[in-house]
């Protein structure tokens, strides 16, 4: 109602929003929930409160008051060899994140694919990285190889002169950095989340 009341699409919302566009029909068909903080944008693009969103008959629900300095941080998606790291076509969306909680630098989430990182970073979970071009022995950073094409999430080792990227699950091998195989480290792995 709100929204065709603005004269909105449900395109028109999820676009405000930083979503696709089947999020908002699943909201509308009350078939998922959107999150506190995307209730907070609805709450400040339609004018309303933010408990209009909420069903008084329900009782008090035990929410934390959504804070109003959350910072937009890109999800990072496919690389383009030669493009800025932050470009926005680079961008796959944004999670939004209290600002007193992250650490200073330019930040971006990578959502992680596959078990290699298992069990410290499960597959399908949003890993927040500080952009820095180095990091301390054993830990993990975003890493691109395959001539920068690529990004993966490895633990940074050295043994000498060779420098490994290591998976925390036993079941997959290092990949060795070489002069022939070479990779530049991004970021360093700050924390991750998961949606449920």
């Amino acid at each position: 109602m709100l929204r065709k009341t603005k004269g909105l699409t449900q395109s028109d919302l999820a676009k405000k929003l930083d979503i696709v566009s089947t999020a908002v029909s699943a909201w509308e068909r009350d078939a998922n929930k959107p999150m506190l903080d995307k209730i907070a944008l609805m709450a400040d693009i339609f004018e309303v409160p933010v408990s209009y969103f909420f069903d008084a008959e329900a009782g008090p629900l035990n929410v934390i008051p959504v804070q109003p300095n959350f910072v937009k941080i890109p999800i990072l998606g496919t690389i383009a060899c030669g493009d800025p790291i932050l470009a926005d076509e680079n961008h796959d969306g944004y999670r939004y994140e209290p600002a007193d909680t992250l650490p200073k630098g330019n930040l971006f989430y990578l959502k992680a694919k596959g078990n290699s990182m298992e069990p410290t970073v499960p597959n399908g979970s949003y890993v927040l990285i500080r952009e820095q071009p180095e990091v301390e022995y054993g830990e993990i950073a975003a890493v691109l190889v395959n001539g920068d094409t690529e990004m993966t999430l490895k633990r940074v080792k050295k043994q000498g002169d060779t420098i490994l990227l290591m998976p925390d699950n036993p079941e997959h091998e290092p990949y060795i950095i070489t002069e022939e195989n070479p990779a530049h480290i991004i970021g360093k792995a700050v924390r991750y989340t998961q949606d449920l």
